[in-house]
This record gives C-alpha cells, structure tokens and sequence, in this order.
C-alpha cells in the first residue's frame, strides 16, 4: 500500500459529522492521510488529492468525479448507490461500492417496513390524533381496522432487506411473494415460508400488502407508476422505505385521493426533505416518516463500520465487494 494514499470521508451531521468521521477514520490502515467533512464541496483541496472517497448519502455529481483526478474508489456508506453519478464514474474508471453484503441496514429497514404496515393496518395515526382531540373515534375507524395475519405481502426485490422483511411476514402468517430480475435459490425461500417469485404486474394485482426493496436505477425509476398502480385493489397498501422516485409521487397521491387504494406508509421521498408541495403530505389514509429507516444508533455503527471495512481492504491489497460500477 502506497503511505501516501488519500481518504475523503463525508459524514453528513445527522450521520454524526466530524466527530464521528474523527473516530472512523482510527480505522483505516496506517499511513492513510484522512480528511473527515460534512459536505463533498466542504474542502476541494483534499477532493482533488482523494483516492477513495466515503459517502454517507452525500452526493457525489460528474462535477466532484472530474474535480478529483486521483480518485480510484467511492465507498457508499447505505445499500443504495443513485447518489453517485455512476456514468461519470465508469467513465474516469472509478470503482463504486455499497454495503450490500453487510446486511447492515436490513433490521431496520425491516422494522420500519413493519412499523408502517401496522400502523396503516390499526389506524394508529388518525386515532391517536382523534384521541388526543377529544374524539372517540372507534365507531368511525372499526370500519377501517384489518389484520396482517392471513394476508399477501408483494416484496419488490428480495435482497438482504427483502429476506428481513419476508422473516417478519412469516411470523405474523402472511403470504409472501415477491418479484425481482431472477428467482432466489429455493433454500432461501424455503427459509422464507416459501415465498413464491412472480411477474411484478401479478404481484400487484395479488397482494395486500406492497413493499419496495429495490435499487433505485434508471430501469425502477417510477417503477409504480399510474399504469402499475391502477393494477393495485382498493384494499391494499402500498410501502416504500427504498427510494422515493421509485414511485410516481403525483400518481400515487392520485390513487389515494381517488379512493382507488387504502393507503401508504413512506419513509422516503423524492426529493428529500420533501416540499411543502408534495400532494402525498396531506393525502388520505398516508403513514410518514423522514427516512427513518437506516438511522437507529445501532443500525448508523454498522453502516460505518461496513463501509470503513471495505474501503480498508481496498487500500490493504484486497478486492472491494459489493461493487456497483
């Protein structure tokens, strides 16, 4: 390993900043020079002598690529990876990198996913919101209440998020089915009560239940757009702790106002924060959350550590995994 390798670590302030940055950056192999920063513009100095850059969601644009002759590796610091222009890295032949394998986001997102479903399912918001105004709201809402139990549940995408996910389902006795490019091998959904892989549009006119855990790419753009949508029943329920641009947002506020589906829980929007003029904000029966679903102080340390991990073994000699580009 050459003493002179350079590391641009990015760690937004909600993902703890330079302080955090600070004590990742012990991690990396000695002889790594580390500039830890909030933002990738923060310091263009250190983006100029950088051979690996770490990005905590933090985008990384064509602009910061040709800013950064030296550059060999992005290391994503999340599962997923639309924040990196990804053309312009395979054009100046840098290597991006997520934390796929890691699985350290799975048990959170997961959670999340099933703490939208419930929430949507018992009505949690609108009566704790009648409750609190003095509005015993039980004859209103009984009509609206449901289980899982019995249920179909659509995972698109059946990934290290997606097999969490699927667990759950399972033990709250839900059928699962999912879609994706290739089926999974049979052990693994064996394991998952043996989730049955199908054509994403019978996947939605099937489920309850649909869950988004799917990379966000030119391909799954709008993925549930109004044609896939109007493909849904009115009884189901419609969940994304993915990607927001994965869904037409104006479409599904569309399908919410016109009563042609029950409901929707978001942890994800595009873009985000989301403005105050995104119709889903103040649609009917909407469950929402500010990207919640990868930022629990456990799931933030494995994230890190997964990422740090990977950009070590690059600098140490080793192939990185879970390349991307």
């Amino acid at each position: 390993m050459s003493p002179t390798k350079n590391v641009l670590a990015v760690v937004p302030p909600h993902m703890g900043g330079r302080k955090a940055g600070a004590g990742l950056a012990t991690l990396l192999p000695d002889g790594v020079d580390v500039t830890v920063v909030e933002t990738v513009d923060e310091d263009p100095q250190a983006l100029r002598a950088a051979h690996v850059v770490i990005t905590a969601l933090s985008p990384v644009t064509a602009e910061h690529l040709a800013a950064a002759p030296e550059l060999e590796l992005v290391q994503c610091a999340s599962h997923g990876f639309d924040y990196v222009d990804l053309d312009a890295a395979r054009a100046q032949r840098v290597v991006v990198c997520t934390i796929g394998s890691s699985s350290a986001e799975a048990q959170n997102v997961a959670e999340q996913t099933f703490a939208l479903m419930l929430a949507l399912a018992k009505q949690l918001v609108p009566a704790h919101t009648a409750l609190a105004e003095g509005d015993w709201a039980l004859p209103r809402l009984q009509r609206s209440l449901t289980e899982l139990s019995g249920k179909t549940l659509g995972i698109v995408g059946l990934g290290a998020i997606g097999q969490q996910v699927a667990r759950r389902a399972t033990a709250f006795d839900m059928t699962v089915v999912y879609a994706g490019r290739r089926p999974v091998p049979e052990e693994t959904t064996d394991r998952l009560g043996g989730a049955r892989h199908l054509p994403l549009d019978e996947l939605l006119r099937l489920s309850d239940y649909v869950s988004l855990h799917t990379p966000l790419t030119t391909e799954t753009r709008h993925l549930l757009n109004a044609e896939r949508l109007a493909l849904l029943k009115p009884s189901a329920f419609v969940i994304n702790t993915a990607r927001g641009a994965l869904i037409d947002q104006d479409a599904l506020a569309d399908a919410l106002e016109a009563g042609a589906l029950a409901g929707a829980g978001l942890d994800v929007f595009d873009p985000e924060p989301p403005t105050p003029a995104l119709r889903l904000l103040k649609a009917p029966n909407v469950v929402l959350s500010p990207h919640v679903g990868g930022v629990t102080r456990e799931t933030v340390l494995r994230i890190a550590l997964a990422a740090v991990e990977n950009a070590a073994g690059y600098l140490t000699g080793r192939s990185p995994s879970d390349v991307v580009s």
